[in-house]
């Protein structure tokens, strides 16, 4: 469909949210008007949400659909074409899959090649299979041994936008509470006490001889390509001083008041989990998103581990954190999309892209209803 017409919808841009009418040329937006006009021929939306197209940055979906279970592993194509609908029909529209490089379990699946995978992708592009448009984000372990030998495959990859640096090492970071963790690899992974203890013993000296390094090889990496670098769980402001000192630019999952306060106060977009949103807290026992969002310490909602809860999570900014719906969606679309450099796409604007999802409320809870990309409806 080369122009589209929509009376009658509830418009967010960037600035605010009004009613009005949409116009969408060769794949782009060409324009909106205020005010409900009855244009002829449109579709009318009757009052429902026309939101832009969401931009994930951080969704670990197409790991669980790779291996649903521990070691389980699934076939490529059919769980990327499983995990391109979910995110379709969550209303996003560009999706940043991130991938895990680096394991000392190699049986786990960040401990395995992704070269396949890597093909998988680029084949069903090619095929017109894929809803929306994938990017990678590939989370680099720094302490695993195996972290620069897996990350081969990406290497001259230009899907790879965006680079996270990552050290889960129990006792720090995200897993400060070493008793959070045991339950984690535990449940998850399914990891016996004893294999949790023995990893426990092993990691310090992994990240003492692998870390600096692997760190050190990733930065150079992303500088040379001009690739988006992002911290990942920063939990002191020393974290953000290395960060900030690397050139990375977003902070992901800051653990604490005191390291959001230091992104915020050096510059760096703060990422938070949706989930962490809709659950009301976090699930390794660190701060909650909506605290850091009501003193302003909010940039980015990341799906995270369920692509739907982007949507949720915005309307819960609006109705528990002082969020306009305007600031509240711009943490879905405006805000990610700024942070990596996405100039073409996330607002309603004129010569944006013409990606845009409708949006009911039921109830008072959001529901995407229909998903276009590019003027061509995709979900």
């Amino acid at each position: 469909m080369t122009r589209m017409n929509i009376t009658n919808t509830r418009i967010v841009t960037r600035e605010r949210d009004f009613l009005g009418n949409l116009h969408v040329r060769c794949g782009n937006i060409a324009g909106f008007d205020e005010g409900v006009l009855r244009l002829a021929g449109a579709e009318d939306w009757n009052g429902d949400y026309l939101l832009p197209g969401f931009i994930e940055l951080h969704t670990d979906n197409l790991e669980k659909h790779l291996m649903p279970r521990p070691k389980v592993s699934w076939p490529e194509f059919p769980a990327l074409l499983a995990h391109d609908a979910e995110v379709a029909a969550a209303g996003i529209t560009t999706v940043y899959d991130a991938l895990g490089v680096g394991d000392v379990d190699e049986a786990a699946l960040r401990g395995k090649d992704m070269s396949d995978l890597t093909r998988c992708i680029d084949d069903a592009e090619k095929a017109g299979l894929l809803r929306v448009e994938h990017r990678l984000h590939i989370r680099c372990e720094l302490p695993a041994p195996n972290a620069v030998r897996l990350f081969e495959p990406f290497l001259n990859n230009t899907r790879v936008q965006l680079l996270s640096l990552m050290d889960h090492t129990p006792g720090q970071r995200q897993w400060t509470n070493v008793e959070q963790a045991r339950v984690y690899y535990t449940g998850k992974k399914g990891w016996s006490d004893e294999k949790f203890d023995h990893v426990v013993n092993e990691s310090k000296t992994l990240q003492q001889q692998y870390a600096k390094p692997h760190r050190e090889f990733f930065v150079e990496h992303a500088r040379s390509r001009s690739i988006p670098l992002a911290s990942h769980d920063d939990t002191t402001p020393e974290h953000v001083s290395e960060a900030r000192e690397a050139g990375i630019a977003v902070s992901e999952f800051p653990t604490t008041f005191e390291a959001a306060r230091a992104a915020r106060a050096n510059a760096l977009g703060i990422v938070m989990g949706a989930p962490n949103v809709v659950r009301g807290g976090s699930h390794s026992g660190n701060i909650a998103a909506a605290d850091l969002a009501r003193q302003g310490l909010l940039d980015v909602l990341s799906s995270d581990y369920v692509p739907s809860s982007l949507l949720s999570a915005a309307f819960i900014l609006v109705d528990k954190c002082g969020f306009t719906v305007a600031q509240a969606v711009a943490t879905i679309s405006a805000n990610p999309a700024r942070c990596v450099g996405l100039a073409d796409r996330g607002e309603i604007a004129e010569g944006k892209r013409a990606d845009f999802s409708r949006v009911r409320l039921v109830k008072g809870v959001p529901s995407v209803i229909a998903v276009w990309r590019g003027g061509k409806r995709v979900a």
